[in-house]
């Protein structure tokens, strides 16, 4: 499977037990949607390789997991530290404003008050914001990913309404 298609999903943080158990960090928004999956994919030498699942006991953010075949603290041991992924199609539906980052890259964007601004070229994640990056012409405008500014998300037209405060995308266009 191709690393383009599955979304990153946690990383195995430590043994746990003796019969080959991990502990794993989940980085999902709601983790109890994926309670009955029955496999992840590793990552090994710039692969994804697909590890069935005996057991996934949910922690709130963590969960411990055991896979088939792996059944001592010694086999378990080589995974501390891998990082774990599932295909893009396991992510429950979103709709109105909600959505995945992935999923809007090449929506166009438009603000309230400017009109059209471009296309967005990908998302910037960034410790404390997400922001769209468009492209006016060769002008890039970087749009903050704010409850407050995004007005509507049209999936159809893939269009995404904005209302940024007055003055951020002249500063970027104007320099």
């Amino acid at each position: 499977m191709n690393k383009d298609d599955c979304f990153y999903f946690g990383k195995v943080i430590k043994t746990h037990g003796l019969e080959g158990g991990l502990s794993i960090r989940v980085d999902v928004d709601d983790p109890a949607a994926y309670a009955d999956i029955e496999f992840l994919l590793i990552e090994k030498n710039k692969k994804l390789i697909p590890f069935y699942l005996k057991a996934f006991r949910l922690l709130k953010n963590k969960a411990y997991i055991a896979f088939e075949d792996i059944n001592h603290i010694d086999e378990a041991c080589s995974f501390t530290g891998a990082l774990l992924y599932l295909p893009l199609e396991f992510l429950p539906a979103l709709s109105g404003n909600k959505f995945y980052f992935h999923e809007v890259e090449g929506f166009t964007v438009s603000d309230r008050a400017f009109g059209k601004i471009g296309q967005i070229k990908t998302v910037l994640e960034y410790p404390n914001q997400a922001l769209f990056q468009v492209f006016q012409g060769d002008k890039e405008v970087l749009i903050p990913i704010q409850d407050e500014i995004i007005i509507e998300v049209n999936r159809k037209k893939k269009h995404i309404l904005i209302d940024v405060p007055e003055g951020l995308i002249e500063m970027y266009l104007n320099a």
